[in-house]
């Protein structure tokens, strides 16, 4: 599915931009969805002592589609296409893998 076609079909699902507090209820969605990962990765740490081989993939997948709709939305709230931010995010990967800068830490690396 093309990143922009999903971003529309989301918005379907989405609160008016209007509604007081969206942005601040898109935000804490996102957090709270990356979090169900987090503590779903934790758990395999803690009882599979890391092998993620044991993860639910379905699972998964419908954790990370959440996380998803929330940047797909957040980002349709500031007038930005999906694909527009993927592709940007690409462009700065490469731009730093082409530098060596990859590793380490901060945004303007």
């Amino acid at each position: 599915m093309d990143l922009n076609a999903y971003q529309q079909a989301a918005l379907r699902t989405a609160a008016p931009k209007d509604k007081p507090n969206e942005v601040f209820h898109l935000l804490l969605g996102l957090v709270e969805e990356t979090g169900e990962i987090a503590e779903k990765a934790k758990k395999i740490v803690r009882d599979h002592d890391g092998d993620f081989n044991q993860w639910d993939l379905d699972d998964l997948a419908k954790e990370l589609g959440d996380t998803l709709w929330y940047v797909a939305v957040l980002a349709d709230h500031f007038g930005l296409p999906l694909a527009d931010v993927a592709e940007l995010n690409i462009k700065k990967l490469a731009d730093r893998q082409q530098r060596g800068a990859l590793g380490g830490s901060g945004d303007d690396r």
